[in-house]
């Protein structure tokens, strides 16, 4: 175990709100063992961004660890040329060409035909009425698994999402992460005969093109599928109350002095969706006057690191003349979400002006009742919202 100052949580307030801890951890304790979680955190913005890189050191390799024991051994838990093999098969999937030339057209008619049903209601919840739907049919067509209900998506990325998150040993949440991956596994064997018929651009499809072994296959569907699904919708609707509830912002990108884009990087940054990354000491480190030892478990903290006093001016208010460019929101190193620009196409480019455009009068239904929860994965469990109905 490596020899951090420990640090205790509450882990019922940590997942509430993290970010009161992680800010006592940065000034008191910059890398902590908190024994709640088993794990060392490493807060400091210039200590994930230098450490996550350190791959010899900082292991994505976990065969005991959480992802892969419940997902199996997919490209986030390997290193070097082993991970590197499997994601250039993958990123021509989500690649900037791709997304504007295959996913964009089917995101925006997505959206569309959401905001067509929604709009004449004039009240609903913007997690479960449109970003969750529209997140899970993004995934479906990027995944391959059409054959899939969006709703079933839904169930089954936050339920692997909570499998990975259970550092407590839930049996109730692991039981029900591998009813989850169980499902996704039977979708994935009745899509492989229609996709070797006719390829596409999906991810089940490149796999398949390019020779991975089945095992390789199922368990990288289960990796996007866990980050593709939640990551988004959480994005989706937290941008969004962002701007509901700072109309300062929102009226700057009214006026065209911030972009939709600028909306989403900066709720990624002071929100993060994916708040850590999990390392396995690899070998003998020391950093920063503590001493690691080989198989101690560390914990990237990037939505601490995201609030980093030493590096963002008022980390913790949401401003859109803000310079995001030292933000780690989707990782630093040779981890870097693969996803990260078909979030940023469906966010900033579609979700984002469509909603705003289509909805007159969006406002909070009460601002009391929006909750964030999450600290390894982070967002809103509900936003209630009303509109002016059309006519």
């Amino acid at each position: 175990m490596s020899n951090a100052p420990v640090y205790d949580i509450d882990v019922a307030a940590f997942r509430a709100d993290p970010y009161p801890d992680l800010a006592r951890m940065r000034a008191q304790a910059p890398i902590a063992f908190v024994p709640q979680l088993g794990a060392t955190l490493l807060t400091k913005r210039e200590d994930v961004f230098v450490n996550e890189k350190l791959i010899d050191v900082f292991s994505s390799c976990q065969p005991d660890g959480l992802m892969t024991r419940l997902m199996g051994e997919n490209m986030m838990r390997k290193d070097g040329d082993a991970h590197q093999r499997e994601r250039r098969v993958i990123l021509p999937c989500v690649s900037p060409v791709t997304v504007k030339q295959v996913w964009l057209a089917q995101f925006a008619a997505d959206a569309t035909r959401i905001l067509d049903a929604l709009a004449p209601c004039g009240e609903g919840d913007l997690v479960a009425d449109y970003a969750m739907p529209l997140s899970a049919h993004a995934l479906r067509a990027i995944t391959g698994l059409v054959n899939m209900d969006w709703r079933e998506m839904d169930r089954v990325s936050q339920g692997m999402i909570d499998g990975c998150a259970n550092y407590t040993g839930d049996p109730v949440v692991e039981a029900n992460c591998h009813d989850c991956t169980a499902s996704i596994d039977r979708h994935i064997t009745e899509m492989m005969p229609v996709l070797k018929a006719q390829p596409n651009h999906s991810i089940l499809s490149a796999q398949m093109q390019a020779g991975l072994t089945d095992e390789q296959t199922r368990a990288n569907v289960k990796l996007a599928i866990s980050g593709g699904q939640n990551e988004p919708r959480d994005a989706i609707a937290g941008t969004i109350w962002a701007l509901l509830a700072h109309p300062e912002e929102l009226a700057r990108v009214r006026r065209g002095e911030a972009s939709w884009q600028q909306a989403f990087e900066e709720y990624a940054r002071w929100m993060s969706p994916i708040g850590m990354t999990p390392r396995r000491i690899a070998s003998p480190y020391e950093y920063g006057g503590v001493r690691f030892e080989p198989e101690d478990r560390a914990f990237l903290m990037f939505g601490s690191a995201n609030r980093d006093e030493s590096v963002f001016e008022n980390p913790d208010v949401y401003d859109l003349r803000r310079d995001v460019r030292h933000s780690i929101a989707f990782g630093a190193g040779p981890h870097f979400c693969a996803g990260a620009w078909a979030a940023r196409a469906l966010i900033a480019e579609v979700a984002l002006p469509k909603l705003f455009a289509r909805l007159d009068g969006l406002r909070l239904a009460d601002p009391d009742a929006v909750r964030l929860s999450g600290w390894a994965f982070r967002g809103p469990e509900a936003v209630p919202v009303s509109w002016q109905k059309p006519g």
